[in-house]
């Protein structure tokens, strides 16, 4: 299962400022979009409006963040990582703007739903890691995608309770507008990442292949598309415990408070998780590691609904749960790198979160729609438990290995 490694050489510096750089953008970007579960029932009791209008609303944001993605993925590889991030900062102020005054669910939903998701697309995970790839080094890739991803878990982690706080002492709608503000910080905390994938070092034949090819490649690659129907699954689970959690603790007859614990829990733990991920995917296999880790969370979702729910019950389901969150995302980027090289990398990791926000935009909107048709998010929560089954098989058969190019290797 151990992955062979190269021979023992110093290890290449790293590029610290970036590094750094794009970690405060991944927490900024990935820290108010995690906390949209607490303004659910202030948002719903203040506007009189139902569940499946606000699970709408996410869902949206969710498809948007991942329709996105690939897109914004696309330009950052041409055009560069500056513009790209720059254009996330306004996005995002502007749809916590929309959300903050929004007077009909249509202006939530293209606020909250389509300004937002759009903001986070071309802010996120798939536009920093990408970056991050083309100026790092192969053999630490996997480490340095853990950093990354611990960032964004992070901002989940610090956005808890500072939500929940700033919507106690301000409002729901000021909150949104404050944090709307702290969004303009990005263009400037993005300028370290200027840059596309021409100006990283990356094979000439990777160079010569056009972003059709690259396309083409991918989607007729099956290991990629195993990659891609098994993020679909994490996408699923990880929105509807973000967006429904609170609601979900308040109906089970759990004090408020533990919601704000479990999601701070997640998000802590989720650091650890990330870190931990990035480490053991640059030593053992990858499809092996993220097989377990899907099949961990049916086992520990299952445990949980079976279990007698209590605060203890809850907050040990946080802190397992935080371990597997977002665990997944330094493994699935290592092998989109390692089957198709950097030069693409922007577009093709985004095919593949385009994947996992589809099945975010399910979570979250059945979350409310069957909470609504039947009073109870039970059906959800086992739909999960399944689909945490399936993605565990498909993880399975994945290749870990660069994908043969004949024809592009022939030009160099």
């Amino acid at each position: 299962m151990t992955i062979p490694q190269a021979s023992a050489r110093p290890a290449p510096s790293l590029p610290w400022l970036m590094i750094i750089c794009g970690c405060l953008i991944a927490a900024l970007t990935f820290g108010p979009r995690s906390a949209m579960g607490f303004f659910q029932l202030p948002m719903l009791t203040e506007k009189g409006w139902d569940r499946t209008t606000f699970g709408l609303a996410m869902a949206i944001q969710n498809f948007f963040w991942g329709a996105g993605l690939p897109f914004f993925g696309a330009i950052a590889d041409k055009y560069g990582t500056w513009r790209v991030l720059t254009l996330s900062g306004i996005l995002y102020a502007l749809g916590l703007v929309l959300m903050a005054t929004a007077t009909s669910p249509t202006m939530l939903h293209i606020g909250g739903g389509v300004l937002v998701g759009l903001g986070v697309a071309a802010g996120g995970f798939g536009i920093v890691l990408a970056a991050f790839a083309r100026s790092v080094p192969a053999e630490r890739r996997s480490f340095v995608f853990g950093i990354g991803t611990a960032a964004g878990s992070a901002g989940m982690f610090l956005f808890a309770p500072i939500s929940q706080g700033m919507i106690d002492a301000y409002g729901w709608s000021d909150s949104l507008v404050y944090m709307a503000i702290a969004m303009l910080i990005i263009p400037v905390l993005a300028i370290p990442l200027v840059g596309n994938a021409a100006t990283s070092k990356v094979a000439i034949a990777e160079m010569n292949q056009s972003a059709g090819q690259a396309l083409r490649e991918a989607l007729g690659h099956q290991s990629f598309l195993l990659l891609t129907s098994g993020f679909f699954v994490c996408g699923f689970q990880v929105a509807f415990i973000t967006a429904h959690f609170p609601a979900y603790i308040a109906d089970i007859g759990i004090d408020a408070r533990y919601a704000v614990i479990a999601l701070a829990l997640v998000g802590f733990f989720n650091i650890i998780g990330s870190l931990a991920s990035g480490v053991i995917g640059q030593k053992y296999s990858k499809p092996i590691f993220l097989a377990l880790i899907y099949l961990g969370r049916s086992i520990l979702v299952t445990a949980f609904l079976l279990l007698p729910q209590t605060p203890t019950s809850v907050i040990v389901f946080a802190v397992l749960m935080g371990l597997l969150w977002l665990s997944t995302v330094p493994p699935t980027n290592a092998l989109v790198a390692i089957m198709f090289g950097t030069r693409h990398l922007g577009m093709l990791g985004g095919i593949v979160f385009f994947s996992h926000q589809i099945g975010s935009f399910l979570g979250v909107w059945l979350g409310g729609y069957l909470y609504d048709q039947f009073g109870s998010y039970d059906p959800v929560w086992w739909l999960g438990v399944l689909l945490g089954l399936f993605a565990a098989v498909v993880h399975w058969p994945i290749r870990e290995k660069p994908v043969e190019r004949p024809a592009l290797a022939a030009a160099e």
